[in-house]
């Protein structure tokens, strides 16, 4: 018998899929502090993943992630837009590609 350890955060369906491939599995669901600090590692691997390979597929994946950190902390990711909006419209965005070198004081 092959055993493989995560403990890492998945999605809601995975072990319902696990068994769905005749394997099995075992889990335990967070507390709210647990929650948080895993959610903030599971940000931490969805960016590296979507560094390694850049596809659009990891993006969404990043975003599934930000969406679930916004719900935790009470928020939602309607609110986190709005947020982001609103700093676009006093500091811009990124389209113009900007790469600051240096400020110079006088």
């Amino acid at each position: 018998m092959k055993k493989i350890i995560y403990n890492k955060l998945v999605r809601d369906k995975i072990p319902e899929i696990i068994e769905q491939t005749g394997k099995s599995c075992t889990y335990s669901i967070l507390s709210e502090e647990e929650y948080l600090n895993m959610l903030d590692a599971k940000l931490n691997e969805e960016l590296a993943e979507y560094q390694e390979d850049k596809s659009m597929e990891e993006l969404a994946d990043l975003l599934e992630v930000m969406k679930a950190v916004a719900l935790a902390r009470g928020s939602s990711l309607e609110e986190v837009e709005e947020i982001r909006r609103a700093k676009a419209n006093k500091r811009g965005g990124f389209e113009k590609k900007i790469l600051l070198e240096e400020v110079i004081e006088s």
